[in-house]
Formats: C-alpha cells, sequence, structure tokens
C-alpha cells in the first residue's frame, strides 16, 4: 500500500529521482507564484500530457484526484461567491495539477528510491541536529498520501459497488475508516523497520 509505483520503462521512469523531486518542487513553487489563470489552464494540460508519455493513462490521472472532487466542488463554489468564477477556477485548477504533478513522481518513482534521495540530499542538515532518515521518510509518506487515498476511495467504492451499497455512507465510510487504520500501522511498521523510533 505504501508503494503506488507502476512499474514501466518510460523516460520519465528511467529519470533519476533527483530530477524528478527537483522538476516537481519548481514546478508547484511556479505554479504557486503564477496568478494567470491561461498559464494554470496551460500547465495542468501540460501535466496530463506527462501521464501517457510515462505510460499511464488519463484515467490514472483522473483516479488521483477523484477523491477530492466533493472538495473541488466546494472550494469553487466559495471562491466563485467571494471572488468570481475565475478565480475559482484558478484556484482548483492550480490545486488539481499540483495533486496530478506530486502523483506522477509517486507512480513513476520506487519508495526506497524516493527516501535513499531525499536522505542523501538532506545530509547536509545532519550537523544541526536533523535526522534526514526521518525527515524523508517522512516528506515521501507525505507526497503518497493523496495516491493512497484515492486507491483506497477507488477500492471501497468499488466493493460496495458490487453489493449495492455504493449509497450508503456507513457502507461506505467504515470500510475506509478500517483501511485507513490498516494504512497507519503499515507506516508504524516501516518506521519501525527502519529504526527511526526514537
Amino acid at each position: 500500500m505504501l508503494d503506488l509505483y507502476s512499474p514501466g520503462s518510460s523516460l520519465l521512469h528511467r529519470l533519476p529521482p533527483a530530477a524528478k523531486m527537483l522538476a516537481m518542487l519548481l514546478g508547484a513553487t511556479l505554479l504557486f507564484l503564477n496568478e494567470s489563470l491561461p498559464i494554470t489552464v496551460a500547465a495542468t494540460l501540460g501535466i496530463l500530457a506527462l501521464y501517457p508519455i510515462a505510460q499511464l493513462t488519463l484515467k490514472q490521472a483522473f483516479a488521483q484526484i477523484r477523491p477530492l472532487l466533493i472538495i473541488f466542488v466546494l472550494f469553487f463554489a466559495v471562491q466563485w461567491y467571494f471572488s468570481g468564477i475565475e478565480l475559482a477556477t484558478y484556484v482548483v485548477l492550480r490545486l488539481a495539477a499540483l495533486i496530478l504533478l506530486a502523483s506522477l513522481v509517486t507512480l513513476t518513482t520506487k519508495s526506497s528510491d524516493m527516501i535513499d534521495t531525499m536522505t542523501r540530499g538532506l545530509g547536509y542538515l545532519q550537523p544541526i541536529g536533523v535526522n534526514p532518515a526521518k525527515v524523508s521518510l517522512a516528506i515521501s509518506l507525505a507526497l503518497r498520501f493523496i495516491p493512497v487515498l484515492a486507491q483506497i476511495t477507488r477500492e471501497v467504492r468499488e466493493a460496495q459497488k458490487t453489493r449495492g451499497l455504493e449509497r450508503s455512507v456507513i457502507a461506505v465510510a467504515m470500510p475506509m475508516a478500517i483501511r485507513a487504520i490498516k494504512m497507519a500501522d503499515e507506516i508504524s511498521d516501516a518506521i519501525d523497520s527502519r529504526g527511526y523510533r526514537s
């Protein structure tokens, strides 16, 4: 569950993890600094275009943001009410682009490679008391939270749909809660196995 890596031989799969993570950091920074709706639309379409290049389908791309559609709708409605439709579209598209970008890196990079890269990159902080291994693991888990949420939601909905219970809030919420607890246990096991307990 912790590793949502999708095996492949694409250019993005073969790129060094450090290059992908730096590109993601730069892209996310530019998205936050940008205040233009047309540029945000172009950036979102550009990120979507990278999915087929990475041998991933647009269905997989949509699966990364599908669990957050309700939140997108709420954000859009609130922003539209207070600031107009243009700003509402900009805010939602920027959020979607950020999630799609992070998910693209997650799907084309193994967890172990990502953690090892961040551990090496944060090594210079060790003299001031920072544990690079702990920090890199925390960042890696944070980057994988949205894709994991997407996978949990998709699996639960499909399972409940086969039972005809997709309209039942309890029938959907309870398995999701159980899966979330199971995921927390897996994260705890991952931390223990790496000896990161203080």
